[in-house]
């Protein structure tokens, strides 16, 4: 097994980045470089790849994440501004884990949990003690296992429209942080 590096995601690992999510999702999922660039400026400290250990060290995975207000939902393929919750308290903001993909290269190493594992130390400093995300492509079942649990009435959420922009298989989930 190769050995990989994880650590905080720079802006020159996006074009790395798009080349793992088409790896990853289906075509009515994938994102723009715009889009991951304006998360990555959001909120840096919790958004983190891991690359190969080799001469030519090649990403596969990634992991962003950022805070956003706790009754919305942040658009798919959408750029978000990078002062939107300068003055919110931490309290009114959820940590969203945003996208996650493990291309194939990188799979059966443990990348997603140390991914998740880096970027959730980054929320808890940062005060964030709530987390949501909207799980893609049968995903819910390893959300779970961080403890994640599916809003109990997604077609009652405030957001059900933009939660439908993420597919028919789309789960929003939600879960608290402990320090």
């Amino acid at each position: 097994m190769s050995d990989f590096l994880v650590r905080r995601m720079t802006a020159a690992d996006l074009p790395g980045v798009l080349r793992v999510q088409a790896e990853c999702y289906r075509s009515d999922l994938l994102e723009g470089m715009q889009a991951f660039a304006s998360r990555l400026a959001l909120a840096p400290a919790t958004c983190w790849v891991a690359t190969s250990c080799n001469e030519h060290p090649d990403l596969v995975a990634y992991l962003f994440t950022h805070p956003w207000p706790q009754g919305s939902l942040p658009p798919l393929d959408g750029v978000l501004a990078p002062s939107m919750h300068d003055d919110a308290d931490a309290a009114a903001l959820t940590w969203f884990v945003h996208d996650m993909a493990v291309a194939p290269a990188g799979r059966g190493a443990g990348l997603a949990m140390r991914l998740y594992e880096g970027a959730l130390q980054a929320a808890l400093d940062a005060g964030l003690r709530h987390s949501r995300l909207i799980a893609v492509q049968s995903a819910a079942r390893w959300w779970r296992r961080l403890g994640y649990a599916p809003i109990a009435s997604q077609a009652d959420f405030a957001c059900a429209d933009k939660l439908a922009g993420y597919g028919p298989d789309a789960v929003m989930m939600e879960r608290v942080l402990a320090r």
